[in-house]
């Protein structure tokens, strides 16, 4: 690997000198012939991947990966690799040179490290091969039925696994349309067919039988390549010989009969991959379900966000939990920001956020909490307030002074005296935070009025506040604001409890105002 980048940085072209990303080092395994690296966007850092193909001009490779950064930039789907950026450099490797062709995409794991890496097992594996295969039946579905393209060669060094542990497809060197005419040479339909291993080719593409491939459904091939991306999977080993298809051990029982009709030798007896995920009982699991909710929520009602919602702390505890913090908080954080969760959902981001680690709560959490505040839904607002104490010290005293308390501050003159009482209660929490000159300017004038509240449990707790955050106040603010709290109003108030209150904290923070 240090001997090729040597060579790239040594004799590259004006393409790879212009290309704004850092090469970094290389997956084990990746399609074909390319390479798969790590890499990293010069402008700002973030991560991407990087896909490298070396060969001559005379080299038919090069023809094909031609033809797959052409296919990869133009065909868009949720469910194909993301194209950002290509280019060629030529390469100079002692006296020869070679055209080395790169692809920028988003940052994606082969799948078959991925799935070492996550060590699922039992039902939660299969939930999650459910999803990844609901996910790649999608975007052939999409190639096949409504693109009429042919990929060729859907397996598992086909299928690469994003940072929110989506499956995605790509390795389109072999893709083309699916050619209807009468030319028998099939120079027109999968012209680099010789790319695919002979392992993953059905019958009629082994014999080059392209009259039978141009009868049969554009999809026949595809689902073809489902059933070996399906072997694949569960058995945990490449394909080797076409005839190991044959023994299903591994296959899940629910998915069999799938299996078997994506299998069919007989090519218009394929199962569409339209009809794969809807047909086999192993599709409907918590896992699978619980994701789809969650992304077609605008088009759910209330009753059913709210009953979703108020399940999901619980439901999240039973599923893998890499996946529910990868991919299922990303989509709740997205949909409380946006206004199509219900205020129930809260409990369920904190449940799930409370088991990152405290920087990873910083990064994907809190932000979503700190722009909350600011929702005009008064459910949402109460149950940040509830929920304080599990957020309340990552919040900075900046973000508290700039971004929450003035949010926050508009409930001390709600007209729920239930909400006013909760954002009394969350200064515990918020007030150490704050500058002298919003304590002064603004908290203190909310709790001069709190004082003499038509509620009597209010004014005491505005009292008792005001002796726990004395600590906080200047020298000259103490002696100005509690002597009259703690006597003039706190010892008049006809509520004993509040007159109680001023003479306890009164005594405790003599020493403040004397």
């Amino acid at each position: 690997m240090l001997k090729f980048l040597k060579g790239v940085v040594a004799g590259s072209g004006a393409g790879l000198k212009d290309l704004p990303y850092n090469i970094g080092e290389p997956y084990s395994s990746a399609w074909g012939s390319w390479t798969h690296h790590r890499g990293t966007s010069k402008d700002d850092g973030s991560s991407v991947s990087i896909f490298s193909l070396s060969a001559s001009n005379q080299d038919g490779h090069l023809a094909a990966g031609r033809n797959g950064v052409k296919r990869l930039r133009t065909v868009r789907h949720p469910n194909i690799l993301s194209f950002l950026h290509s280019t060629e450099a030529e390469v100079f490797d002692g006296s020869t040179s070679k055209l080395t062709l790169y692809i920028v995409t988003e940052p994606v794991m082969p799948l078959s490290e991925k799935i070492k890496e996550l060590g699922l097992e039992g039902t939660q594996r299969d939930e999650y091969f459910a999803w990844g295969l609901h996910q790649i039946s999608k975007a052939v579905s999409f190639l096949n039925n409504d693109c009429k393209l042919v990929h060729g060669n859907v397996c598992l060094a086909s299928v690469v696994v994003t940072q929110t542990l989506d499956w995605k497809l790509h390795a389109f060197d072999a893709l083309s349309e699916f050619d209807t005419n009468n030319d028998t040479s099939g120079s027109a339909m999968l012209q680099f067919e010789w790319l695919i291993g002979a392992q993953y080719k059905p019958l009629e593409l082994s014999k080059s039988d392209w009259a039978t491939i141009r009868k049969s459904p554009p999809w026949a091939i595809d689902s073809w390549g489902l059933g070996c991306l399906i072997y694949e999977l569960f058995s945990g080993v490449r394909l080797a010989r076409t005839e190991e298809l044959r023994n299903t051990a591994a296959i899940p029982k629910t998915l069999l009969p799938d299996y078997q009709r994506l299998l069919s030798s007989t090519p218009s007896r394929r199962m569409n991959p339209s009809k794969l995920s809807d047909n086999s009982d192993y599709f409907h699991n918590k896992l699978v379900e619980t994701i789809q909710f969650m992304e077609i929520l605008n088009l759910k009602d209330s009753v059913e966000k709210d009953s979703f919602f108020r399940k999901l702390p619980n439901l999240a505890e039973q599923l893998p939990r890499q996946i529910v913090l990868k991919k299922l908080l990303p989509l709740l954080s997205s949909s409380l920001e946006f206004g199509s969760a219900a205020a129930p959902a809260l409990t369920a981001l904190l449940k799930m956020g409370s088991w990152l680690s405290t920087e990873d709560f910083s990064v994907k959490v809190l932000p979503t909490i700190i722009k909350l505040f600011a929702s005009n839904d008064r459910a949402i607002r109460v149950g940040l307030l509830q929920h304080i104490d599990q957020f309340g010290e990552s919040l900075t005293a900046q973000i508290v002074d700039e971004q929450v308390f003035p949010h926050v501050a508009t409930g001390f003159s709600d007209t729920s005296a239930f909400l006013r009482e909760l954002t009394l209660k969350s200064m515990l929490i918020l007030a150490p935070k704050l500058s002298q000159r919003t304590i002064s300017g603004s908290l203190l004038k909310y709790l001069s009025k709190l004082q003499v509240d038509e509620e009597p449990a209010i004014r005491t707790n505005t009292t008792i506040l005001l002796g726990n955050i004395a600590t906080y106040l200047n020298e000259g603010t103490r002696k100005r604001v509690l002597i009259n709290a703690f006597t003039v109003r706190a010892l008049r108030d006809t509520f004993s409890p509040a007159r109680a209150a001023g003479m306890s904290h009164g005594f405790k923070c003599h020493q403040f105002i004397l």
